[in-house]
């Protein structure tokens, strides 16, 4: 008999006991020669022979109402069917589905709460002594609302005692949960902000009255971000203007009817003088959120698994805690890794090792990128054509809140591209994070390698950029005009994009194996100057140089015809290689014209390349700023979702 189980979760060590129990709501699937259990904890698939099932249909009943010692005590020491009972449920143990009989003493009082806890708990008798020692408190504006009132009868329902105080300081759709035991008091905060409702993870009040504080600030500006496309626009006739209001309000959009702008103002927002009112909420929503934050309270009281970590999430990062958002219409629920910016509890200081290879780069921006908690933009395709060069695109967030005096004539888009759109992303999220810390100031990349990389090429650039002309050494073109990218990207922007230009190539230092390639557009007659830069680049060789400022002219002339960009990128290249190559399989035949070939020969040599530019520069980027440091807010999420934020040469001087 053999049992898979991808997700096992070993909890009595194997073997099984006598008065074991089968926890409660294990599903039971027969199989032709086998069975499938799934419970809580854990599920297992148990095949081999067709008399699986049949041992099963011995042993089920005894399993599930408590009588497994008196059914093995009738079968025959080292008969097939006791080897085969015995083998059962060594597999049952190994994979968490069995249960100890609960003591005399400890057993909750309401069977649907022991039920609960044999289902979850990994060892039910601690969990249910904690719960028999635990009380409850729901903190509210109006202990009576209906929220309050909905928590109180679901902590009560899970067997603690409970009290209602009220909190005028409290806003009135928001409410604290505590519960006070053996352990630390553990307290959640549930609200809402406009249609979205939330619940924070377990901590200590203050805490919770941060994170709410926060969170609450957090989905109004996103909800307001939302809304900035409602903003009433014109239409002009003849002699005459006409105004319409379009725009969202929770899930439903509207437009108004043509009349003049301050009456079609007026009734976008609901002659109310603020924004579009969204729909009702439904009062089952509120008893819905208020049960969420008691079944997370309870779960923390009684040790059990937060519930955040039970649906195997793969957007959610371990080590990160989750908020619970909610909506209403159309409903839904779901757990998003999120840090407030006050870090009370200890557990709130955490900070995750840089990301191993690309993937786990892209899950983390996109968790600092959530759009509605997200305190970072993420870099999407969005509606850009994807030819002929992949391009992402992200909103920076604006530093004046009031649009009254926000200066609307600056560009907040930023646009970039990339051989591949997951390398365009990450190198867009890096880069609005260095606008949002201070653009130079800064250097931001997933992990100390990418970001050093990022940090010695950009400065490398500016230095070579601002030489003398007569002491850059020109390197022959036939060393560099055959690689296989470069012919690619030189093509697309020569006759694809019809734009005429020239590629220079140049050594940074005599026999030191640096180089810097620029790709400047031809003047349209001459003695017009040397022409603007389109691509510029500082690579390792004078090839992948080329390649790399031939790659960034393509990506420039495709950005600039998509729109205004809030900033230019910088001449990164192949610092992200390492990161693109970990992990990932390449073909025998990928060669240099294969982006997967090109990043995986440029990873062998990015450490040693940067050495030479650290030489070459005389100092290198900072190490991390220390956390005490003063920073912009971004850089305290970006370190604790495990990038690198690097304080450039030129600051530390």
């Amino acid at each position: 008999m053999t049992g898979t189980n991808p997700g096992a979760n070993p909890g009595t060590g194997g073997r099984a006991s006598g008065d074991d129990r089968l926890r409660p709501g294990t599903a039971v699937t027969p199989l032709r020669a086998g069975l499938h259990l799934r419970g809580r904890r854990g599920s297992v698939t148990l095949e081999g022979s067709t008399a699986v099932p049949v041992v099963w249909g011995l042993l089920e009943e005894p399993l599930r109402t408590g009588g497994l010692a008196q059914f093995r005590e009738g079968l025959e020491p080292g008969s097939s069917v006791r080897t085969a009972v015995d083998t059962l449920l060594g597999r049952l143990a190994e994979h968490d589905l069995l249960v100890p009989a609960p003591p005399a003493a400890g057993t909750p009082a309401d069977p649907a709460v022991a039920r609960w806890i044999d289902a979850t708990a990994a060892h039910p008798a601690d969990a249910a002594a904690a719960l028999a020692t635990a009380r409850a408190e729901v903190l509210a504006r109006d202990p009576a609302s209906a929220t309050a009132a909905a928590a109180v009868r679901a902590l009560e329902a899970g067997g603690l005692p409970v009290t209602a105080t009220p909190d005028p300081g409290l806003p009135g759709d928001r409410i604290l949960l505590t519960v006070r035991g053996a352990g630390p008091d553990r307290t959640v905060a549930a609200g809402r902000s406009g249609s979205t409702g939330y619940v924070t993870a377990p901590g200590s009040v203050a805490q919770a009255r941060a994170d709410a504080a926060a969170l609450e600030a957090r989905l109004a500006h996103a909800a307001d971000a939302d809304g900035e496309a409602g903003a009433p626009p014109t239409a002009r006739g003849a002699g005459r203007g006409s105004t319409v209001a379009a725009g969202r309000s929770g899930s439903t959009g509207y437009v108004t009817a043509p009349a003049g702008p301050a009456r079609a103002r007026t009734e976008a927002e609901g002659g109310q003088g603020g924004p579009p009112q969204p729909h009702e909420i439904p009062g089952a929503f509120a008893a819905l959120l208020a049960g969420a934050a008691a079944h997370r309270l309870l779960c923390a009281a009684a040790a059990l698994p937060d519930p955040a970590t039970e649906g195997d999430d793969p957007r959610l990062l371990p080590g990160i805690p989750a908020v619970l958002l909610a909506d209403a219409r159309p409903a839904r629920a779901d757990h998003h890794s999120w840090l407030g910016p006050r870090r009370i509890d200890a557990d709130r200081h955490v900070r995750l090792a840089p990301p191993a290879d690309l993937t786990e780069a892209l899950r983390r921006i996109a968790a600092l990128g959530d759009p509605r908690c997200g305190p970072l933009p993420e870099p999407l395709p969005g509606d850009l054509p994807q030819l002929p060069v992949p391009l992402a695109t992200c909103t920076l967030p604006d530093p004046d809140p009031d649009p009254d005096t926000r200066d609307s004539g600056t560009p907040r888009t930023l646009t970039g591209g990339a051989p591949r759109l997951d390398l365009a992303r990450l190198e867009l999220f890096c880069r609005a994070a260095e606008l949002l810390l201070g653009d130079d100031a800064f250097t931001v990349g997933a992990g100390p390698g990418h970001a050093r990389g990022r940090a010695l090429r950009h400065a490398a650039a500016r230095r070579l950029a601002a030489a003398a002309p007569d002491g850059r050494t020109a390197v022959d073109p036939a060393r560099w005009s055959g690689h296989p990218q470069l012919r690619h990207w030189w093509k697309t922007l020569t006759d694809r994009l019809d734009i005429a230009a020239r590629l220079e190539v140049h050594r940074a230092a005599p026999r030191a194996h640096a180089y810097r390639a620029v790709v400047r557009r031809t003047p349209a007659a001459p003695g017009h100057g040397p022409g603007p830069v389109l691509g510029e680049a500082v690579e390792a060789t004078p090839g992948d140089a080329a390649a790399f400022a031939a790659l960034a002219a393509v990506t420039a002339a495709c950005t600039a015809a998509a729109g205004p960009s809030a900033a230019r990128p910088r001449p990164s290249g192949g610092a992200v290689a390492p990161l693109a190559a970990a992990g990932a399989r390449t073909a025998a035949w990928e060669d240099l014209g294969w982006s997967g070939g090109w990043l995986a020969d440029l990873a062998g040599r990015e450490e040693a390349f940067q050495d030479t530019l650290h030489r070459l520069s005389g100092a290198g980027p900072a190490t991390p700023a220390p956390d005490p440091a003063p920073a912009p807010e971004p850089a305290a999420p970006l370190r604790s979702f495990g990038f690198t934020v690097l304080r450039t040469a030129e600051e530390t001087r």
